[in-house]
């Protein structure tokens, strides 16, 4: 018998739409002749499994649905949530108490890398690099002149959780400030502002199955944008994703190891993406982890898997497995 896996998707933030679609595609790249997939999409509302015949509503209190008169259990949950509650650790901890598989992050890891501020916090502790950084609450009171003191100028400012980059602004004058705070305060009760770093942005795969943590091929990231706005990583033709990157081998082969080292240390799960600036001096600057990347074909990870001859299929069969193994 076919075991039984929901690839779940949606989100209680702005990402729902971007998760969804990745939930979808997912489910068409996992092997059916090995599995019976069903998609569910989540909200602040129901959860309802979608089905040909309509939706169908999950039990919240066990993770079940009835269909023909039968209750259908899962085996394993691929979580492709982008955003609350998925990636910041609140349904891990629910598929834990229920016992049930999943592909993702656990509770703490997912709730640290979900938290940018203390990410870079936590991996400077280890020696990675990464840029100075404010932190601001709604009750802070905003210096911008000490803001800039620590930062410098041009500077990031952005939703501390969350992704996507809804809420992001590139900031170039001391007048620019507070209306970027203010968007990025619109998106989350967090804000983080962060020092500009020149050089070359790339993006990092990474998964863990039975032989250890698998670097994909390294992706730069060229955009027509002031950055890697939403704009850039959703319509076509503001960026460009180069895969593999055309860097040096000592820089390709550094990037890789630093991508394996950061994964490690953060004690991640599953497909995971890690972004860096390289500078002139070939010093890799951590930017920020995405525990549930994108999976959409025209997406960073699987086009890196193309790139490396894998078929999607087989790589999450084998994370599948590897859950299911590890996390029964």
């Amino acid at each position: 018998m076919k075991k039984k896996i929901a690839v779940v998707g949606g989100s209680f933030t702005s990402e729902s739409d971007i998760s969804k679609n990745s939930a979808i595609q997912v489910s068409g790249m996992i092997d059916a002749n090995k599995y019976d997939v069903y998609t569910v999409f989540i909200s602040h509302g129901d959860w309802m499994v979608q089905l040909p015949e309509g939706e169908v509503p999950i039990n919240k209190s066990d993770f079940s649905f009835q269909y023909n008169g039968k209750k259908i259990t899962f085996d394993c949950v691929y979580n492709s949530i982008h955003g609350t509650p998925g990636e910041d650790g609140q349904m891990p901890g629910y598929w834990d108490l229920l016992g049930i598989p999943y592909t993702s992050c656990g509770v703490f890891t997912g709730s640290l890398t979900f938290n940018k501020y203390a990410t870079k916090t936590f991996l400077k502790s280890f020696g990675i690099k990464t840029a100075d950084a404010v932190l601001l609450r709604p009750w802070n009171e905003v210096n911008v002149s000490k803001i800039i003191e620590k930062v410098g100028l041009p500077c990031f400012v952005k939703p501390n959780n969350g992704g996507s980059s809804f809420g992001v602004s590139k900031v170039k004058t001391e007048a620019d400030m507070v209306p970027a705070i203010e968007k990025a305060f619109q998106e989350d009760n967090e804000v983080i502002i962060e020092r500009f770093v020149k050089g070359i942005e790339v993006s990092v795969g990474a998964y863990e199955v039975k032989n250890g943590v698998h670097v994909l091929p390294i992706t730069e990231i060229q955009t027509k944008n002031e950055f890697f706005d939403y704009q850039a990583k959703y319509e076509d033709g503001y960026s460009q994703e180069i895969t593999p990157a055309q860097l040096p081998e000592k820089v390709t082969a550094l990037c890789k190891e630093e991508t394996a080292k950061i994964y490690k240390y953060l004690g991640c799960f599953g497909i995971c993406r890690v972004d860096f600036i390289i500078t002139s001096n070939g010093d890799m600057n951590f930017l920020e982890i995405n525990t549930n990347p994108g999976m959409s074909k025209a997406s960073i990870v699987p086009k890196q898997m193309r790139a490396e001859g894998l078929n999607e299929a087989d790589v999450f069969s084998a994370i599948i497995e590897h859950s299911i193994k590890v996390k029964k």
